[in-house]
């Protein structure tokens, strides 16, 4: 049975510096509950196996929060290290294919790594991901967690739940 895997980038930011301590603003905030009711409307997801996994600059973490609060509570959040923006995807994906535990798998991270690790995981390259507007997700399939092994079920953005 395929596994799920969704690639998200976080909602919108403010600019500023250090990059790691930008938080999200209003309309990121808005962003990431729009997408958090989207995941939580759908009947297909095992949320007792669901794992969310964010980076650990300010704004994925909160987008992946805002995420959570609409999610069941046995729904909990961690941070994953490698999902900055100057990570690298192939990392990304040895560590995808190495993770022993199977089961859906919520990746809240930035780009350029979430364009490349969907192009990655979906056509064998980095170089063949998809635009990632804010806090959009890349829904992908995968039998085995590996680079050109999933397939790109679809790409939901916050404007296209209104």
């Amino acid at each position: 049975m395929a596994d799920r895997l969704w690639i998200m980038r976080h909602g919108e930011a403010t600019p500023g510096f250090p990059d790691e301590a930008r938080r999200l603003t209003t309309r990121g905030e808005d962003e990431a509950r729009a997408m958090g009711r989207w995941l939580a409307s759908r009947d297909d997801i095992d949320w007792r196996r669901l794992k969310v996994l964010a980076s650990p600059y300010v704004r994925a973490q909160q987008t992946a929060a805002l995420v959570l609060d609409a999610l069941p509570d046995e729904v909990s959040l961690d941070t994953l290290d490698i999902i900055t923006p100057d990570d690298s995807p192939e990392a990304v994906v040895d560590w995808l294919t190495l993770e022993s535990d199977e089961g859906p798998l919520l990746l809240v991270s930035h780009m350029p790594l979430v364009a490349a690790l969907t192009g990655l995981l979906a056509e064998g390259r980095a170089g063949a991901g998809v635009g990632f507007v804010t806090a959009a997700i890349a829904e992908l399939e995968a039998d085995v967690r590996a680079a050109g092994c999933a397939r790109l079920v679809g790409m939901t953005t916050p404007s296209s739940l209104r």
